[in-house]
């Protein structure tokens, strides 16, 4: 039997007013095709599902990017309009399952807003817009060409020597796609940036002391995931977490003990 991952959903609308909630095609198939894992959507509102519920039933979460960003309060600021459109509903149940991922061990995997509701639920802030900063360049999706012209690698990410992710991508400079426009500004309490754009933009972190797959990117490797050399094993060893989670959840209290 395969782990089963929960992807957080996103909110949206189908035409002018149907309310809907669902996730993007390419974190279903890189969950299914490259972390060999059964993906199953939920819905990111705390009217339909509990953390605790949640917990006792998957074996590991996909925190997806999504338009919306958390909301300023979560870390103690007031809103601007540069920190754009919010979902408090999906902040009602990302930030408690990212705290309660970390306290178990169950593995938790953030990509873009994902990386941010990670840093802010450790206690971290965010930066309204990255492009504003002096040095900084712009990280937002270009605003024209196709799908594949948009998702196209766009800058370096530099990792620390021996550090989590140069140990798991083999390498300590690597070539990823960015397409957001905050970022973090304050590091959560054990969050550690292990990765910098060559603009000095925090791209990859890690939980530490974390007991469990507790890691973060600021770019999007979803985006061509079986094929793509970044992006590849970030899912594969997400889905090996998962598995074992699912292992030790399937053991007896003796299995456990022993």
């Amino acid at each position: 039997m395969r782990a089963k991952i929960g992807i957080i959903g996103n909110s949206f609308v189908i035409g002018e007013d149907y309310p809907a909630q669902g996730t993007g095609v390419m974190n279903i198939e890189a969950i299914a095709r490259v972390s060999d894992a059964m993906p199953l959507v939920i819905p990111a509102d705390p009217q339909m599902v509990r953390v605790d519920e949640l917990v006792d039933s998957f074996d590991g979460f996909l925190l997806t990017g999504g338009r919306p960003n958390v909301h300023p309060e979560e870390y103690g600021e007031a809103p601007t309009e540069a920190h754009g459109d919010f979902d408090r509903a999906r902040d009602a149940v990302t930030l408690p399952l990212v705290r309660a991922c970390v306290e178990s061990g169950l593995p938790v995997f953030g990509i873009c807003r994902g990386f941010q509701e990670m840093n802010v639920a450790m206690g971290g802030t965010l930066h309204p817009e990255i492009r504003e900063l002096p040095g900084r360049m712009n990280h937002r999706m270009p605003p024209d060409g196709s799908l594949e012209e948009k998702f196209a690698p766009r800058h370096h990410v530099h990792f620390t020597a021996g550090s989590v992710f140069h140990r798991l991508l083999g390498a300590e400079k690597v070539m990823t796609n960015t397409l957001h426009g905050q970022g973090i500004c304050k590091p959560g309490k054990r969050v550690v940036v292990d990765g910098f754009a060559e603009d000095d933009t925090p791209e990859a972190i890690y939980v530490a002391g974390a007991p469990g797959f507790a890691l973060a990117v600021q770019w999007h490797p979803e985006y061509n995931a079986a094929r793509d050399p970044v992006s590849r094993p970030l899912f594969q060893a997400f889905g090996r977490a998962a598995r074992a989670w699912a292992q030790a959840r399937r053991a007896t209290p003796l299995q456990r003990s022993a």
